[in-house]
């Protein structure tokens, strides 16, 4: 179990400082690890629930955590249940969102270099404590590449307004 004062590495390569976070029942233990873990490292975390282990239905926090994000009350969203895949599907119906599902460092450079994804999700029960917080940590210091990526991004968001590319 990771424990606070195991959290020596401090925030130093972003520009991010608030970020909202939420879980489904399956993502409850790893989003309190994960939320103790941003606060230490100096992000303004805004956590939207669920704060419990009880049954709850993951579109319900899924749907906040993007429309925080989407509104610009968040820099960045991480959403957390099972598995991370249904989570990423409403939060990519809210516009303005680019919800990425990752599931190791490759990934989760590739949604920020590459994607600029702005909410994270994650299968909190598929990592161990202390790979979910070096991942995100990680995506939420990189940096959107730009340059060749912008046309992608921008066809990307095109077809979230209806328009074909």
């Amino acid at each position: 179990m990771i424990k606070e004062d195991d959290f020596s590495v401090h925030n130093e390569k972003d520009t991010v400082s608030k970020v909202v976070i939420g879980s489904d029942h399956g993502g409850f233990v790893a989003k309190e690890i994960l939320r103790k873990y941003l606060e230490v490292l100096g992000y303004t975390v805004t956590d939207i629930g669920t704060f419990s282990k009880e049954s709850v239905d993951y579109p319900n926090y899924a749907e906040k955590v993007a429309r925080y994000v989407a509104r610009g009350e968040a820099d960045r969203g991480i959403m957390i249940d099972g598995a991370g895949i249904g989570s990423s599907m409403v939060c990519n119906k809210v516009r303005g969102i680019r919800a990425a599902l990752c599931y190791d460092m490759r990934t989760i450079e590739n949604s920020r270099k590459h994607n600029n994804a702005n909410v994270l999700t994650l299968g909190g029960p598929l990592h161990e404590p202390e790979a979910l917080c070096s991942m995100v940590k990680v995506w939420l210091e990189t940096r959107f590449e730009g340059g060749r990526h912008w046309a992608r991004i921008n066809k990307m968001m095109a077809v979230e307004r209806g328009n074909r590319i």
